[in-house]
């Protein structure tokens, strides 16, 4: 669905700002997600590298106008940060631009001077966001989402997690959970979905949230913004409610139920970030109770209690066990990285 309401050029999100700067996008089937947003952040890389080499010859130059010289440092010592850089590459620019000899002048300092405005585009650090549901994260696309991950590069990936394989008609993915009925999942699906935070957390060096932003949209910015900053690959997991999910009232609800989902235990929040002194934040509170009431407010748990009543309390008693011990877990985890 991020890939079928994110195309049309009716619904497409995306514009440009005041300075005709905007998204470049591209979509490809959804089984090479992670490996087209990867081509993508190579082949600017490669080009913005050239350039960056172009900046430091130019400053080397003895006889370089001062003005660009000063411009050209700054934008080297902010080359890896993505909020100060785009300011510090317009200034490059424009000194350049201000030096009437640029344009005509066979100097090596010119010359270098015209190599740069010919990658005016690549200069600024490029903030570079893989984003796609979980069929594709945590099923049928892994193995190129962890190719990415483990890549050590400076790339973002976004998960929404609908626990469903919402484009391609509902079928059950590694990312639905005990209990929950779907196709290839008719009678409920009997087991735990996958952890793919913990998988990611395993390299030690990639940032990894879970947020829900109908529960805490604070907690949501906040990762995003780390994640943003963070000079590495990163990994955020998104709680998102589905027209699937046959949620009572409608998707006009669906922020009041991932609100639902967090408070009950059914879905945690928590931040890993690798740079920060403290790498393991919990952000959600320990369950608060009505984890059933949640359960049964989705047809797509509340079919099973009329088609097979036995087997749903069964698998629902699996599911809520299933969602204490691992809150359980996420405090050890707090330990763990504390230690």
């Amino acid at each position: 669905c991020s890939s079928i309401w994110g195309g049309p050029a009716a619904t497409s999100p995306y514009c440009m700002d005041k300075n005709g700067k905007g998204v470049a996008w591209a979509n490809s089937l959804f089984e090479d997600n992670a490996e087209n947003g990867y081509g993508m952040y190579l082949g600017q890389k490669v080009l913005r590298e050239k350039y960056i080499e172009a900046v430091k010859e130019l400053i080397a130059v003895p006889y370089v106008d001062e003005d660009i010289a000063a411009a050209g440092k700054e934008f080297l010592d902010t080359v890896n940060d993505g909020e100060k850089n785009s300011a510090a590459a317009e200034k490059l620019i424009a000194a350049i631009n201000a030096n009437p000899s640029v344009p005509t002048c066979e100097c090596d300092a010119c010359k270098l001077a015209r190599k740069v405005l010919e990658g005016k585009d690549y200069l600024a650090k490029k903030s570079v966001w893989i984003f796609g549901g979980d069929g594709w994260a945590f099923d049928i696309g892994f193995g190129g989402l962890d190719h990415v991950l483990a890549s050590g590069e400076d790339v973002n990936v976004f998960v929404f997690n609908t626990e469903v394989y919402s484009n391609t008609g509902g079928q059950a993915s590694k990312a639905s959970n005990i209990g929950q009925v779907a196709q290839f999942a008719a009678a409920g699906k009997e087991v735990k979905k996958k952890s793919l935070a913990e998988i990611a957390m395993q390299y030690g060096y990639v940032y990894v949230a879970q947020v829900a932003m109908g529960a805490n949209p604070a907690q949501t910015l906040k990762a995003i913004t780390e994640a943003e900053a963070y000079h590495g690959p990163s990994l955020i997991i998104g709680y998102s409610p589905c027209e699937m999910h046959s949620i009572k009232g409608g998707m006009m609800n669906c922020q009041k139920e991932m609100k639902k989902a967090v408070d009950c235990g059914y879905w945690n929040l928590f931040r890993f970030n690798p740079a920060a002194e403290k790498k393991f934040t919990l952000d959600s509170k320990a369950p608060a109770g009505g984890y059933h009431d949640f359960l049964m407010n989705e047809a797509r748990y509340s079919r099973l209690t009329r088609e097979f009543p036995d087997r749903a309390e069964n698998l629902f008693a699996r599911n809520e066990a299933e969602a204490k011990a691992r809150y359980d877990h996420l405090l050890k985890l707090i330990e763990m990285y504390d230690d």
